[in-house]
């Protein structure tokens, strides 16, 4: 990977400086630079940092971090500077946040200067322990897929490059030679996120479900889809609650995700079917063989690709939760994401090739809900190009 600096940086910078406040949480699918990320930020800071992982093969228990935290404690001891404490994979320990918590209490009633910064590549698991133990004491820092504008920025992509191949940095290198890039994503990035941040860190009774259920979201990402339908499509015994469940893990790994109708009330989000959507293409592409070529030459497939990338855009620009993505669909009607900013409401519609001049899905979500903002993205509207250049809220009203 390059020595790109991401936006993210400047922000945690700016918090790593400021009086010790809180708990400093980066979190984020594997192989989106978490950790390359905090290490240009420490190593521009004036004072000692310790960094450790719990990403290892023996096992660590609570004791590890307070062993790690000593030690951060001990550094430059009756200096004034502060001293910088970095765990990375922190999820991986049982009972990590309640650790956390005694230790991080015991600094502040000590008045001990040290900042901690916490990294989790299991964004779901990390939120629970955090809500349960530590609230009140965190702020976090999501850290997305890598946007088109910043794969285009570090590695000088094109567009296609980018809807084809996705933003895993890390894979870069290995686009061409299409069957190495497709080995890598399979076994470094989708295997290892099921194995280590889903099925090892979480209760799942049915493993191959989740993973024919990961499969099937990528198969179908963009098209809106029953858990029972699905359930069919799986051919398995199980229960919608089961797989509403699993697609919640998917979600909180970085994967895959199930956006809700917008429906006017929470009751009905809830009960609705959802959209599938990959929150990285490469899920998409990297199991089916195809060249980028090939994958131009299915006109079926490219349009929903192109759907997939603007989804993903909008979904991983949602993780910081200054806003909610979903879908509406009424009869014969529907609008491809709807982007919710507290009451303000923005319908954005794709199209992959030349548009219609009416857009009958956009003029009925108008009539029954009076969006502040409509866009068409695609054909005669926002260039494709344009629209993931810019971060999601350059266009949410």
């Amino acid at each position: 990977m390059k020595n790109y600096q991401r936006s993210q940086a400047a922000e945690l910078a700016r918090r790593l400086l400021e009086p010790r406040r809180f708990i400093q949480v980066v979190a984020g699918p594997r192989q989106t630079g978490k950790t390359t990320l905090v290490q240009q930020v420490t190593d521009k800071l004036d004072g000692p940092v310790r960094y450790a992982s719990a990403d290892e093969p023996t096992l660590r228990g609570p004791e590890w971090i307070a062993q790690q935290w000593e030690a951060a404690r001990l550094s430059s001891r009756g200096e004034d500077r502060s001293r910088v404490l970095v765990l990375d994979e922190i999820q991986k320990i049982p009972g990590w946040s309640e650790t956390v918590k005694r230790l991080w209490d015991e600094d502040t009633r000590a008045r001990r200067n040290l900042v901690v910064v916490l990294l989790g590549s299991a964004p779901l698991l990390l939120a629970r322990g955090l809500t349960e133990s530590l609230a009140g004491r965190f702020e976090t820092l999501s850290v997305p897929h890598w946007s088109f504008g910043e794969m285009r920025e570090a590695f000088g992509w094109s567009l296609d490059e980018f809807l084809f191949h996705g933003g895993y940095p890390g894979a870069a290198s290995l686009i061409p030679e299409p069957g190495r890039w497709s080995r890598y994503i399979s076994d470094s990035l989708i295997e290892t996120s099921i194995s280590r941040d889903v099925l090892l860190l979480s209760r799942v009774d049915k493993p191959a479900l989740l993973r024919r259920l990961f499969e099937l979201a990528c198969r179908y990402s963009g098209q809106i889809l029953s858990y029972t339908k699905m359930l069919g499509q799986l051919q398995d015994a199980g229960n919608t609650t089961t797989l509403a469940h699993y697609l919640d893990l998917l979600a909180g790994a970085g994967m895959v995700c199930g956006l809700p109708k917008h429906a006017g009330d929470s009751a009905r989000t809830r009960a609705s079917s959802p959209k599938l959507q990959v929150l990285n293409t490469a899920l998409m592409t990297a199991g089916l063989g195809w060249t980028l070529e090939e994958a131009r030459r299915d006109r079926e497939f490219w349009g929903h690709l192109v759907e997939s990338a603007v989804g993903a855009h909008l979904a991983n620009g949602a993780a910081d939760g200054r806003y909610e993505v979903g879908y509406w669909r009424e009869r014969n009607h529907e609008v491809d994401f709807v982007v919710s900013r507290g009451r303000r409401l923005t319908a954005i519609e794709v199209k992959s090739g030349r548009a219609p001049s009416v857009h009958p899905g956009i003029a009925a979500f108008v009539s029954a809900f009076q969006p502040q903002r409509t866009l068409l993205v695609g054909g005669d509207g926002i260039p494709i190009e344009e629209f993931l250049s810019h971060p999601p809220s350059h266009w949410v009203a």
